[in-house]
């Protein structure tokens, strides 16, 4: 990490020729096998030991790996490593902690390692030495353990500590970078406004805010009433929408969670032409993170025996 900016994106532009791009709309096309068949011939998820289109979660995995390693290798400085890696290390810690009350494995719940090994996260659980982890991630483990302990708390509940000790962490390791600061506050926000219309309870909600955002309490209470106009003259009128029409037809949120998942992808699409120091970094990354989601819907879908346009109306796109 901290590479020099120059050389990394000289390494961007040497791997733009790998990117799916309009491809990705082929994919949808044809059966599964042959969309299968053209993504093995693209390079995408290479090495991977997949031999049919009900392997295609080998090619995305390896896919993830790679990205990851690039993103260990060439990121700009450690804030856009923490911004892009830290959550798979919350994610982990959790499903860990959980995997032990529930005296499950937690195999199947683990994420591909962010910047702690399963390993160490492992060792630091059966050691409780939780806060060798860092403040925030030793703090929320702290805490969910004491609950865990105590009663029989909801996994909802362990949830939010550790969103709200992720996005705590975030800022504070990501403050001095203009570009991620400003993410970070979009997606506080975000998940805020989520959190209000999945909610029946007012003050389960307002316990769950995560921190960073531009909203306060006073305009996010204001949702809980259906006074959508709170966020008429914010960046979020449009997701609010999108929430509060899901809500009122009493269906899932999915336009809105596009919408939030494409958040940074789409942030620096509409800079593209003028991206300098480390948002080339990022806007690759971003872009190759949506194709690998994408390339896990398409084949979700087209096994489930989905037509085309069914499909193409579940991607993220740009």
């Amino acid at each position: 990490m901290g590479i020099d900016v120059i050389y990394t994106n000289g390494v961007i532009a040497a791997q733009e020729k790998y990117l799916l791009k309009d491809r990705i709309f082929k994919l949808c096309e044809g059966s599964a096998p042959e969309a299968f068949r053209a993504l093995s011939e693209s390079g995408f998820g290479s090495g991977a030991a997949a031999e049919s289109a009900y392997d295609f979660e080998k090619l995305v995995t390896a896919e993830e790996r790679a990205l990851d390693d690039f993103i260990r290798e060439y990121a700009p400085s450690r804030a856009e490593a923490v911004y892009l890696l830290s959550p798979r290390d919350f994610h982990n810690a959790k499903a860990l902690l959980k995997a032990k009350y529930l005296e499950t494995d937690a195999e199947k719940m683990l994420a591909p390692e962010g910047l702690i090994s399963v390993a160490e996260l492992v060792k630091c659980l059966e050691n409780r030495d939780f806060y060798r982890l860092g403040k925030n991630l030793g703090g929320a483990l702290t805490k969910a353990e004491e609950l865990l302990s105590a009663e029989d708390v909801s996994g909802a509940v362990v949830g939010v500590l550790f969103e709200k000790a992720l996005f705590a962490h975030l800022q504070e390791n990501c403050r001095k970078n203009k570009v991620l600061k400003k993410l970070l506050t979009a997606k506080a926000d975000m998940s805020n406004i989520l959190t209000v219309f999945r909610s029946s309870d007012k003050e389960n909600a307002v316990k769950a805010f995560v921190s960073g955002g531009q909203l306060n309490d006073g305009q996010l209470k204001k949702l809980f009433d259906g006074e959508t106009a709170a966020l008429e003259k914010t960046p979020y009128a449009e997701f609010g929408k999108a929430c509060f029409e899901a809500k009122e037809a009493g269906q899932p949120f999915t336009a809105a969670e596009k919408m939030r998942d494409s958040l940074e992808a789409e942030f620096f699409f509409e800079k593209r032409f003028e991206l300098e120091k480390n948002q080339p970094f990022l806007f690759y990354v971003f872009r190759r993170r949506m194709e690998i989601e994408n390339v896990r819907i398409i084949f979700v879908c087209l096994l489930a025996g989905m037509k085309e346009q069914e499909i193409k109306k579940r991607l993220r796109l740009l």
